[in-house]
């Protein structure tokens, strides 16, 4: 664990120490995020962070081929070096997106072809557990895994660029699957069901570290984002991670026969840790497909743009992801580590309802307020309604009628209401 704890601290201090250096280059060459109608900030902001993150990653890979623990995980297989390799690919093609802005389709070409030599390198799917109808473990040839690590690699990628929306949002939802990620790769070696010094643990913390060290210059306010540059490299980390942490082991030999939850859990936890970028990108392709739009088509109506709406500082939105992303990711895992006990599905359910009414917190205040606008409103108007001087004026009587003077009513009414002039 100390080991990890170093390699964790190295990715995250070079990230540090290059994202100001990425920055004035990306000044310097005129790398800038220009304001849009969809956008939250409101001046042009240097992006391309993400090639502060990828020098984090490589730096960090560095540290952990010299440790003498930490060396296994390049002996036995040749996952780390695939993603390093795929992931600088991957970096290169946004830093080229992030200057030159380029076409939908270019960008969906380059995700192919660096999840492609991710998977020639060495990730690839090779199980996959489906607890329905008695089906079991099911062991994928290349045929079918290749196309569903490309599939998924693609997908991840892409669902962490539509979360991007906000200062430090992907930054630090992406620590956290990615924490989370470790602490599961961690468990199944210290259990045994795994080498402790694995590809997977290796991944996650290096990346763990990155986005922990652009967090600092990325949070509200940003003075650089991460550019697509730095959200596909993220997404094609966590795929890496999810499919070596859970698509290389059989599912039914991860020993607690208590339940099949420990046998689902291998598919539950990368599906957790990943949902709110998913949900997100499952809800922008539906709601622009019914509109007759482009799934790669801009709006504003993602998940982080919705808590803007409701009534949420931009803080308070982003902290709300965060919120939920670690919930989701570490219940999970606490579910794998604990084996479901009612302790944990006690925290898990008193935090979601904690969650929710967090979330909906500005709505409800709004609603209260406008509730008791309307209350106060009405309670005007019938005070208006059954004062003296009111039914006088709808009687018509003047003042020689012994009744009052129009202007002298309205004001005993406004100041019965408690209406100010």
């Amino acid at each position: 664990m100390r080991e990890y704890a170093v390699v964790l601290l190295a990715a995250g201090l070079v990230t540090f120490l290059a994202t100001p250096v990425v920055r004035v280059a990306a000044v310097r060459l005129r790398v800038m995020a220009a304001v849009r109608d969809r956008d939250v900030h409101v001046i042009p902001t240097p992006r391309g962070g993400g090639v502060a993150m990828y020098l984090g990653v490589a730096a960090g890979v560095l540290v952990a081929s010299q440790l003498p623990s930490l060396q296994r995980s390049f002996e036995y297989n040749s996952q780390t070096i695939a993603v390093l390799v795929a992931g600088g690919l991957i970096c290169l093609l946004g830093v080229l997106d992030d200057r030159f802005g380029l076409d939908a389709l270019t960008k969906l070409t380059g995700q192919i072809a660096s999840a492609g030599v991710m998977v020639l390198l060495g990730v690839q799917l090779a199980y996959v557990f489906l607890p329905v109808a008695d089906i079991g473990t099911l062991s994928l040839g290349s045929d079918v895994g290749v196309p569903a690590t490309i599939l998924l690699t693609v997908l991840t990628v892409n669902a962490l660029n539509f979360i991007d929306g906000l200062d430090g949002l992907a930054a630090g939802v992406s620590a956290i699957a990615a924490l989370a990620f470790f602490s599961y790769s961690y468990h199944l070696g210290a259990v045994g069901y795994d080498d402790v010094a694995s590809a997977p643990a290796l991944i996650t913390a290096v990346l763990a570290g990155a986005c922990l060290g652009f967090l600092p210059h990325n949070f509200n306010p940003a003075r650089i984002f991460m550019g697509d540059s730095g959200s596909m490299l993220v997404g094609l980390m966590l795929s890496a991670a999810a499919v070596s942490a859970t698509g290389q082991t059989d599912s039914q030999t991860l020993g607690s026969a208590a339940s099949l939850l420990p046998l689902t859990l291998p598919l539950l936890v990368p599906v957790a840790v990943l949902f709110i970028p998913f949900i997100d990108l499952l809800m922008a392709v539906i709601r622009r497909t019914r509109k007759g739009q482009s799934p790669f088509s801009p709006d504003k109506m993602h998940l982080h743009h919705r808590l803007l709406s409701i009534g949420h500082s931009h803080r308070r939105a982003v902290l709300i992801m965060y919120f939920w992303a670690a919930l989701l990711s570490f219940g999970a895992v606490a579910l794998s580590i604990t084996g479901g006990t009612v302790e944990v599905l006690v925290i898990i359910g008193a935090l979601l309802v904690v969650g929710v009414v967090v979330v909906l917190s500005p709505r409800a205040r709004r609603a209260a307020i406008a509730a008791r606008e309307a209350e106060l409103a009405a309670m005007k108007e019938r005070s208006r309604a059954a004062h003296p001087a009111s039914r006088v004026l709808r009687d018509g009587a003047g003042p020689d009628a012994g009744g009052v003077p129009a202007g002298a009513a309205a004001r005993s009414s406004s100041a019965a209401a408690g209406v100010p002039r």
